[in-house]
């Protein structure tokens, strides 16, 4: 997954700035080598910068040449918030990093930038359907109305949009604050609110002042992909959730049976056993699930799956 543009600050070097510039043309133009060897020289003027170093290391993976890993660990050197996701760059190339949670400041960056082409990126160009899909496995399984309904990292309101007018109140939740500003303007959620699911528990004022219990229904549409562990996540959904209260939320499928597993596209992919663990975990149980392609990706189908839980 290649980080967006403007989020690759100015050095503060002109001619640093101009030769990453002739450096990102290269590598659009087929040449990664190239590029790289061009980067490398912008470092030597800028050699603090820490998006150049991610730049260096993206244009060294794809050329297939040694560096990689240290160009991703000088950016996590200049940038120990890991806003460019580095730590899961090297993750990939060292299993034994595998992290069990990206960097809040990554994903909250990423999807920060992605807002304003949300909804053509993934809807038109990439065949998203998973907040129609989940719908559709909730109105077959759970009655409508619904009460109260939490949408978790609700994004630009997607899933909001295909709930709305079916609940009394709809509150969404998302890390990033540009996806909210998306989301309010659609004027679809009684409440909007920035919400981290990566912390736990939801006691420590993760919703505000709203009430942690005495949802009806939570749904989080392609979320858990971008958390791997989910451990944090399934506890406050627990702690939302009233006694008979419905989760409905979607993974992106493994190709083993067990755990979950970090991909190339820095999402991560989970097991229906994990999941179902997990779950058992938080005092929840599956009662729906469903297979299905969720997107797609490079031209080639996601698989995930779609499930619905209860308290047990």
């Amino acid at each position: 997954m290649a980080i967006v543009a403007k989020r690759f600050l100015t050095s503060g070097d002109l001619v640093a700035d101009r030769r990453a510039d002739y450096a990102s043309m290269l590598a659009e133009g087929g040449d990664p080598t190239a590029a790289a060897e061009l980067m490398e020289q912008a470092l030597e003027l800028a050699p603090g910068w820490a998006a150049g170093w991610f730049r260096l290391g993206e244009y060294r993976e794809k050329a297939g040449v040694t560096g990689t890993a240290d160009a991703y660990r000088r950016t996590l050197e200049f940038a120990p918030d890991d806003i460019f996701g580095a730590s899961l760059k090297l993750a990939l190339i060292d299993s034994a990093a595998h992290p069990n949670l990206p960097p809040s400041r990554y994903v909250e960056g990423l999807f920060d930038d992605y807002a304003d082409r949300f909804d053509t990126a993934l809807v038109e160009r990439l065949g998203y359907s998973v907040p129609g899909k989940l719908m559709r496995l909730i109105e077959a399984h759970h009655s409508s109305p619904y009460g109260r309904v939490v949408d978790l990292g609700c994004g630009t309101g997607l899933f909001g949009a295909e709930i709305h007018g079916r609940c009394a109140v709809l509150e969404g939740y998302d890390l990033s604050e540009n996806m909210l500003a998306k989301a309010e303007s659609k004027n679809l959620y009684d409440h909007l609110g920035k919400a981290d699911l990566s912390l736990s528990p939801a006691s420590s004022g993760l919703f505000g002042d709203r009430p942690l219990d005495g949802a009806d229904l939570i749904a989080a549409a392609d979320v858990m992909m971008y958390l791997g562990d989910l451990d944090a996540a399934f506890a406050n959904v627990a702690a939302l959730m009233n006694p008979d209260g419905v989760f409905a939320f979607s993974v992106e499928k493994t190709s083993t049976d067990e755990g979950f597993q970090l991909k190339p596209s820095l999402r991560f992919a989970h097991s229906a056993a994990h999941v179902e663990k997990m779950l058992a975990g938080h005092g929840m149980q599956v009662f729906a699930r469903e297979e299905t392609v969720i997107r797609m990706d490079a031209g080639e189908p996601i698989v995930g799956l779609l499930f619905l839980a209860s308290a047990t």
